[in-house]
């Protein structure tokens, strides 16, 4: 199969039953499945072994692949004790005192998303909790703050030199000419999507347009405050923690620590400290090393704080 149009058909496979099913382990799992079975010749035996050992045995155990793991479940940590401490429930505190009209709030969760440009996951998970209040008291729909969220999440990540998906996509490239990180940087001024998303982004906001079923959601929202269309809000019940002394400085010191502790790690793990220059060391790092050591540095920092 390989090398031939049957190649397709795996990836095929799992992005159909995502968009049919909208779960998305199974069918990427499912695909994996299909997968296994063309590079076995369809044999049950040899499937499951590529599988286990072509696979998931092999993948866990490469050495970028794990470096990245644990800078996303250290980011991870580092976004449920910013919720906990209070932190974020603080910035929106501050945004609502500050932000007066549906523009504005809708510009200052941009604004925060492109702040926080080191992982998208983090973006999402950081600026969907600290803007929910500012947005709902201005009745923007929830399907529009998850788009707003959305567009500028994984775009902002994507042309961003430090972050896990600079990390990934270097972590791909096979070393020539340019190293990987290199490659990335280059490509950004080529990466229509992201840019072209941001620009569309921001022009929806400033000329207050919305178009499809998006017009439906935000009407429901001015005219009706029905901020879910009719949709169930169950899945709202979790809330961000509530600390009366949180302030602004314990949700913008951790990322701000996070960020610079990302790109001295880099640094260092390129041997910028040891005499390289700051381009051919930020070229040559290993970015499955130095992001672990950033958030690693920043989590203690937020746990001080």
């Amino acid at each position: 199969m390989y090398g031939t149009i049957w190649a397709l058909l795996p990836p095929i496979i799992a992005i159909a039953l995502a968009l049919i099913t909208k779960e998305v382990y199974s069918s990427l799992f499912l695909g994996i499945v299909v997968g296994g079975l063309l590079v076995a010749n369809f044999s049950p035996i040899g499937t499951l072994d590529t599988i286990i050992n072509d696979g998931l045995i092999s993948g866990v155990a490469d050495a970028w692949n794990v470096g990245i793991f644990l800078f996303l479940i250290l980011l991870g940590i580092i976004v449920a004790l910013l919720n906990s401490a209070g932190g974020s429930a603080a910035f929106g505190r501050w945004a609502q005192t500050h932000v007066k009209s549906r523009v504005g709030a809708m510009l200052a969760t941009i604004l925060l998303g492109v702040l926080i440009f080191v992982d998208d996951y983090f973006n999402c998970l950081t600026v969907g909790g600290v803007m929910r209040p500012v947005t709902d008291g201005h009745h923007i729909s929830r399907a529009k703050l998850a788009y707003i969220i959305d567009a500028t999440a994984a775009p902002i990540c994507m042309i961003a030199p430090i972050s896990s998906w600079a990390a990934a996509v270097s972590g791909i490239v096979d070393e020539g000419v340019m190293s990987g990180t290199e490659l990335f940087v280059r490509a950004i001024p080529w990466n229509f999507y992201s840019l072209l998303t941001i620009v569309f982004l921001l022009g929806l906001t400033l000329m207050k347009f919305d178009y499809g079923p998006m017009r439906g959601h935000e009407q429901n929202a001015l005219e009706l405050g029905d901020l879910f269309s009719g949709g169930s809000a169950a899945s709202d019940a979790e809330e961000v923690a509530t600390n009366p002394r949180s302030r602004v400085i314990d949700l913008l010191l951790p990322v701000v620590v996070l960020i610079v502790c990302c790109v001295l790690g880099m640094l260092y793990v390129g041997g910028f400290f040891e005499g390289v220059p700051f381009a051919e060391a930020f070229a040559a790092t290993d970015a499955s090393v130095g992001l672990p050591w950033g958030s690693m540095i920043a989590l203690l920092s937020a746990a001080g704080c």
